[in-house]
């Protein structure tokens, strides 16, 4: 990887290709932690509701820091902190592998959460700077990495952990080595990019915002009520998919991993197309679509036997996972100047949504039982609704790849 500066209208591959690599990195060992869950309810004899606070615990560490990490990087940019912040996910893995009771495994999501709270808003930034304005698309691949390797952790759970035994979870810290490695020179450059283009978050002139000021605090509430339904829905999936799969077709512990795998997967192949297609057709058209086309399906799951279960799940998968990048990068240009903080406060209402749901509906499941959950929870995507009164911000003006619109003042 070279620190030299490349042209500010190409997009940096090299960069984008490390950054989305340590985000596969990363969340590969974060989705390690619910794919433990059934090991870890059966060996430390804990409750529905048990699980959903340790899911709790890590969503909300990462939810509740990363806007203030953003927006301290935004006024004092931090170009080593993405490597310093893989120091927490090393600890916080060792710690899991010998955790000695409920209150240690607490402790050792909570620093593994504390890791994911500066790599998220951090390396948006990063990616934002190397889009060479394909926004979209740079936003894509950083977030395809993070889908992967939320996919391989339930299947790295199944093929080495659960074999071996809880503690072979200490070999994972070597993935946040590597991280670190790698996320050492994407400072450099990062450090360097700067100060080439004056401190600009995403090495371009900072412009005016292209909405009044109510007008985008309204956008914000519908984008932050879309990740709720988005998130709050995949939170049924991440933690309790296996248990609902066992409980429902007697599948084992190893089999169920699998099919939650290719849920996974298949998240991470819907993410890929959601960035490029927003730069093409427009963001709104992809956040609505992603949102409210998944709602026949899901409410179908609940009531279908296992083929069907893991063909909806596929769609579901795919649908759904497409509008994260386009809900981003639609508010990073309602707010344009505040990348850190913009990409903070929204990885952290995902993953905030993400405990919270995990919380709640563990405590669902213990009163009203596993396939419950999913019946309720097949009603989400009805907030997708709401995406129909977002504005059309290519047609208010702003810079979007291929749509053309009026020049914008530079903010003084």
């Amino acid at each position: 990887m070279r620190p030299a500066l490349p042209d500010p209208e190409r997009p940096v591959l090299e960069i984008l290709v490390a950054i989305s690599f340590c985000h596969l990195l990363n969340d590969m060992m974060q989705s390690l932690i619910p794919a433990l869950f059934p090991l870890l309810k059966a060996s430390f004899h804990l409750t529905f509701s048990q699980v959903g606070l340790i899911a709790l615990t890590g969503q909300l560490t990462a939810s509740l820091l990363q806007p203030v990490v953003g927006y301290a990087t935004d006024r004092r940019p931090m170009p080593f902190s993405l490597a310093t912040g893989m120091g927490f996910t090393l600890s916080g893995l060792l710690l899991l592998a010998r955790a000695p009771g409920f209150g240690v495994l607490l402790l050792a999501v909570a620093l593994m959460g504390m890791g994911s709270s500066v790599l998220h808003p951090e390396s948006s930034r990063v990616a934002r700077m190397a889009s060479g304005g394909r926004h979209g698309l740079a936003q894509s691949l950083f977030q395809v990495g993070g889908n992967a390797g939320g996919a391989l952790g339930p299947l790295l759970a199944a093929f080495v952990i659960l074999p071996r035994g809880r503690a072979s979870v200490a070999w994972f810290a070597l993935a946040a080595l590597l991280a670190m490695a790698v996320l050492t020179p994407v400072g450099l450059w990062y450090r360097n990019r700067r100060g080439h283009h004056g401190g600009s978050g995403s090495g371009r002139p900072a412009t005016a915002a292209p909405l009044p000021r109510g007008k985008v605090a309204q956008c914000l509430g519908i984008l932050m009520a879309l990740i709720f339904s988005k998130f709050f829905y995949l939170a049924s999936i991440s933690s309790y998919y296996t248990f609902y799969l066992m409980e429902r077709f007697h599948l084992p512990v190893f089999s169920a991993q699998v099919h939650l795998f290719v849920f996974l997967g298949a998240s991470a192949a819907g993410t890929v197309a959601g960035g490029p297609i927003g730069d093409r057709i427009g963001r709104k058209s992809v956040i609505w679509a992603s949102i409210l086309g998944v709602l026949p399906f899901t409410l179908l799951l609940p009531h279908v036997d296992l083929f069907w279960t893991e063909v909806l799940s596929v769609v579901i998968g795919m649908v759904l996972a497409s509008a994260f990048s386009a809900i981003l990068v639609y508010a990073q240009e309602l707010v344009p100047g505040k990348v850190g903080t913009v990409s903070g406060l929204f990885f952290g209402m995902a993953f905030g949504m993400g405990g919270i749901g995990a919380a709640l509906l563990g405590r669902l499941a213990d009163l009203r039982g596993i396939f419950y959950v999913y019946q309720v929870c097949a009603y989400l995507p009805l907030i997708g609704l709401l995406a129909l009164f977002l504005p059309d911000l290519e047609r208010a003006g702003t810079a979007v790849l291929g749509a053309p619109g009026p020049a914008r003042m530079p903010v003084a």
